[in-house]
């Protein structure tokens, strides 16, 4: 079963990796990529406090509680796992960016980007939809870039919204 999985995580990786031939295409999920580096929370939290309402206030607590949790849970599970990056593996993956650590699960910008979207999601539902598109579209651009497996992706979506989900669970 588990060679199965594997053999899927690899295909499916292959196939989307593939269409790094389209250079519009790199560039826009190159750029999806950096939109998860982290400024944007930065810049979303200063802009919340800004405003300052009790909804604001929530989600820069609720956004730092969960990256405390998440933060060493995702170093311990790299350090845990030690799960090689696909192109170091697989003969016709191609990175499309330099990764900023050796290991592939879980993956950070994933989990980062669901953190996020899950305390969006709770604190301004009106931007759920935005949030959760913007989240996958990580996951997806670090697939597309060959960086992270499937599976990495799922752990990493997992890994967030657990994250945001107690916290906010201890905060509300």
């Amino acid at each position: 079963m588990l060679k199965a999985l594997v053999a899927i995580d690899s295909t499916s990786l292959l196939w989307f990796n593939r269409l790094q031939c389209y250079r519009s295409l790199t560039r826009f999920f190159r750029t999806v990529s950096r939109s998860g580096d982290g400024q944007l929370y930065v810049i979303l939290a200063v802009l919340a406090l800004a405003i300052s309402g009790p909804s604001q206030v929530l989600f820069v607590k609720a956004a730092l509680l969960a990256f405390l949790f998440e933060i060493p849970t995702f170093v311990c599970l790299k350090k845990l796992l030690k799960r090689n990056r696909p192109f170091t593996v697989l003969t016709f993956c191609q990175s499309a960016l330099k990764p900023s650590d050796e290991f592939s699960m879980p993956s950070g910008h994933t989990a980062a980007a669901f953190l996020m979207a899950g305390v969006i999601a709770f604190c301004f539902p009106s931007l759920s939809l935005v949030a959760y598109i913007w989240a996958t579209l990580i996951g997806l651009s670090r697939v597309f870039l060959g960086v992270h497996y499937p599976t990495d992706i799922v752990a990493g979506a997992v890994l967030g919204y657990t994250c945001a989900a107690i916290s906010l669970s201890l905060l509300v």
